[in-house]
């Protein structure tokens, strides 16, 4: 069975994308598939398409349903997919959802925001993050609270600095932010606001290393996303056992679930000061993220996801 996984993200690449990318194709494999990863059409035969990415790989997905009628193709929706491009640029990525026999949501909100006729093909699997291979320990000068986003426009990613600024001066609070900056006003932007907020750092792009020492050595992470498919890094934070704050976006609800107590309104920098505040404050709010968080951990364990995709393509090829 030869299964091409076509994805718009480099090797080599560290985003999200190639994050999701490489963990299917390490099951795939371990199912004894042929699997095939590459960012263009392929040359020889296959069986079976997964692309990730509907308006990205938009050209890619319907040269294979016009060669392929038959075949099976699977389109894993992005946040960009869902909440941008799909009215941005409704009829090129219209036409992805129109082909795919299979769409899969990475977040349990993904039916909401696609036209009804399409949801009959939705099947939701939740990206998975492994336990950390080893652990630290926070400090206990600081209360560490950690970014883990790129800079750009959908993640809002100065969002936790701003609401730093406005802590009282007594607060412990520091925010560490890593992430590359996608542009040079980005950047400018990161390097100015460390330069000015004393709680503030930008690190910038660092590798997996880092970013589970990070996890592993923070008080909270903070999510402040405008749009989301479903953040990988929900599951990093939920195995290395860290709290999160988020904003109440679909993607980020659909993951952490509708009674999660550490939402705050996207965008709000005021909102996310203050729940900054009660979990400096108030160590039973604490425990409460500690305790969800713990409770969510089974759904975002890779075997978990593992036996979903091996479920779906069985499915596909029977």
């Amino acid at each position: 069975m030869r299964i091409h996984l076509v994805t718009p993200a480099n090797k080599g690449n560290v985003g999200g994308n190639r994050t999701t990318t490489e963990r299917w194709a390490t099951f795939l494999s371990d199912f004894g598939y042929d699997v095939q990863v590459t960012t263009s059409y392929p040359e020889e035969p296959i069986d079976l398409m997964i692309a990730l990415h509907a308006w990205r790989n938009a050209s890619i997905i319907k040269r294979f349903r016009r060669e392929n009628p038959a075949s099976p193709l699977v389109v894993l929706l992005t946040g960009t997919d869902i909440y941008k491009h799909l009215h941005r640029d409704p009829d090129v990525t219209t036409q992805s959802l129109e082909a795919a026999t299979v769409l899969v949501g990475l977040h349990h909100r993904i039916g909401d925001a696609i036209p009804e006729r399409f949801r009959n093909k939705v099947k939701i699997i939740l990206q998975s993050a492994s336990e950390p291979a080893s652990r630290g320990k926070p400090g206990h000068e600081h209360l560490e609270v950690s970014v883990i986003a790129h800079l750009r426009e959908e993640k809002d990613p100065l969002r936790t600095a701003y609401a730093a600024r406005h802590l009282p001066a007594e607060s412990a609070i520091r925010v560490r932010h890593l992430g590359r900056a996608y542009n040079s006003e980005w950047a400018e932007a990161a390097n100015q606001e460390t330069s000015q907020n004393p709680r503030y750092d930008w690190v910038g792009e660092t590798d997996r290393i880092e970013v589970e020492k990070t996890l592993t050595t923070s008080h909270l992470l903070v999510i402040s996303s405008i749009m989301e498919g479903g953040a990988n890094v929900i599951s990093e934070a939920i195995q290395a056992d860290l709290p999160i704050l988020a904003s109440d976006i679909p993607g980020n609800v659909g993951l952490l679930g509708e009674e999660y107590a550490g939402y705050f309104p996207a965008s709000e920098t005021r909102a996310l000061r203050d729940q900054l505040m009660r979990f400096e404050r108030d160590p039973a709010f604490r425990e409460e993220l500690r305790q969800q968080c713990q409770r969510l951990k089974p759904a975002f364990q890779p075997e978990t996801e593992a036996n979903a995709v091996k479920a779906l393509i069985y499915r596909l090829i029977h």
